[in-house]
């Protein structure tokens, strides 16, 4: 069992950072692909961006430039930097942890992102 505890999220202006982390508690043999998501009001929930255990990186168009995912396997922690925040980037965010063979999917609780002036 895998159990990801998220922390970061908050208000920011245009153009500005913030830095998104989940840990993730529970076997540290169980942990594979962990990836960030997030949903905002009336939208589905999609992928922000992902990274396996062997550091392969996949990233939304949308972030491709201004986000940087990475991860600390002796820590079972993620993180997510994100830079030049666009208003759109308004949203819960998620983090998703998969164990080692793919077939579980264990959630975060959710951290808000607002960037407005």
């Amino acid at each position: 069992q895998v159990r990801p505890v998220e922390s970061g999220g908050g208000l920011v202006q245009p153009g500005g950072s913030l830095r998104l982390s989940c840990a993730a508690a529970g076997s540290i043999f169980s942990v594979g692909t962990m990836g960030w998501y997030r949903q905002a009001p009336g939208i589905e929930r999609e992928l922000v961006a992902a990274i396996t255990r062997a550091g392969s990186t996949n990233y939304a168009d949308s972030v491709k430039g201004r986000f940087t995912i990475s991860r600390d396997n002796a820590k079972n922690t993620v993180y997510l930097q994100m830079n030049s925040l666009k208003p759109e980037d308004t949203a819960v965010y998620y983090c998703n942890v998969k164990n080692v063979f793919g077939s579980l999917d264990y959630w975060g609780q959710g951290t808000q992102v607002t960037v407005s002036s």
